[in-house]
């Protein structure tokens, strides 16, 4: 995998490419970073760099017999650890690294309910267990095969228990020409003793547009669908193909239409309306309803005086500020999330989707009427 294949991450691909250049690579690292933020494709390409053959001025090559061997994920020198399901036939990590290298090349950018989805998981719960943790020391005593460099990388060391600790002499005094890099996405849950012997490398979240970008040349999404669904995935380029592979209309468009029914009083539109939404399919009205959870919030930052910290791509950004300069005011806002979230959760579980968003829009009607939520609201959706 090479750096050019990441989606964003310029400053971050630059300063790893660097210390390579200067011969200032840290023998452990821990790469930090959210959700599907890139942190696993990085690891690779910044491995796959350290080894290259025929290194370029900010890549490796993508030629030479290594890269070659680092595409497939097949190197004798690069080693993966990562949480599984321990049972009579797995034990360690490599008992299910053909099921790993094919979620990896098919798509890079997984967490760990994909990864659950590619094990005979059922009840158990994924670690990394002690097993695996003496296989990892066995398999960095060898000598390299071909590379200068032997690289394991783990990721999710969150899952190592105190079991992990015997990594440690491992880890603070490894083999000469030895890298780990830890990919992890909390560092409250990493063992101290590890967390103290690594150099951490923060890794930020994605942007709007590098996320929508991406929708739009790899999923094929309109401008607008791409801008809607990056703004509701925050960053997290995983979330964003989840929605995208559900793809509704424009969401913003259909959810300010909706408030306008509400402020308006229009119930018949509002009947009309729920009839359309009972139709989208759970997965949609999820989306829907979370949409208008995040838009509301960035209302309530304009309500605030905080219009800098407003995320909001600029044609809705235009709308939000009408809507909350002449109609809206905090306490609405609030009151409206709080059904929206409501309404989310009954849908999760199952909820009558047409009674549901009946009741959703007549709440909405008397929130604005009353300016508050109502009190004593009682929700059953059969």
């Amino acid at each position: 995998m090479q750096f050019k294949e990441i989606t964003g991450q310029g400053r971050v691909k630059q300063q790893l490419v660097q210390t390579v250049k200067e011969n200032r690579v840290s023998h452990a690292q821990l790469f930090l970073s959210p959700a599907g933020s890139g942190a696993l494709p990085l690891a690779i390409a910044y491995a796959q760099y350290v080894n290259c053959l025929d290194k370029l001025d900010s890549d490796s090559c993508g030629q030479c017999a290594s890269c070659r061997k680092y595409e497939r994920l097949i190197h004798p020198d690069l080693h993966f650890s990562y949480p599984f399901f321990a049972s009579a036939s797995t034990k360690v990590a490599t008992d299910v690294l053909d099921e790993w290298r094919n979620m990896v090349l098919q798509d890079p950018y997984f967490d760990m309910d994909i990864w659950r989805s590619k094990l005979e998981a059922a009840n158990k719960q994924a670690n990394i267990p002690i097993a695996e943790c003496h296989d990892i020391i066995k398999k960095l005593s060898y000598k390299a095969f071909e590379a200068d460099t032997k690289v394991l990388i783990m990721w999710l060391p969150e899952y190592l228990d105190k079991s992990g600790n015997a990594l440690l002499k491992l880890i603070e005094e490894p083999p000469a020409n030895t890298l780990f890099i830890l990919i992890a996405q909390s560092q409250d849950q990493i063992l101290t003793t590890i967390l103290s012997r690594t150099q951490i490398i923060k890794i930020p979240k994605l942007s709007g547009d590098e996320v929508s970008n991406y929708l739009v040349s790899r999923n094929g999404l309109t401008t607008h669908q791409a801008v809607d669904y990056a703004f509701l995935a925050d960053g997290n380029l995983i979330e964003a193909k989840a929605l995208a592979a559900d793809t509704q209309a424009d969401s913003s468009g259909t959810f300010t239409a909706w408030l306008r029914m509400g402020f308006g009083n229009k119930v018949p539109d509002l009947i009309d309306f729920t009839d359309d939404a009972a139709k989208w399919g759970r997965e949609n009205q999820k989306n829907f309803l979370k949409y208008g959870v995040n838009y509301l919030r960035e209302c309530c930052l304009i309500l605030s005086g905080a219009e800098e910290m407003v995320k909001l791509p600029p044609l809705t950004l235009e709308t939000a500020k009408k809507l909350s300069t002449h109609v809206l005011t905090l306490p609405m806002a609030e009151a409206i999330i709080a059904e929206l979230e409501k309404a989310h959760y009954h849908i999760e579980r199952n909820a009558n989707p047409k009674i549901l968003f009946l009741d959703v829009s007549l709440q909405l009607v008397k929130i604005i009427k009353f300016k508050t939520l109502p009190t004593g609201t009682q929700y059953i959706y059969n």
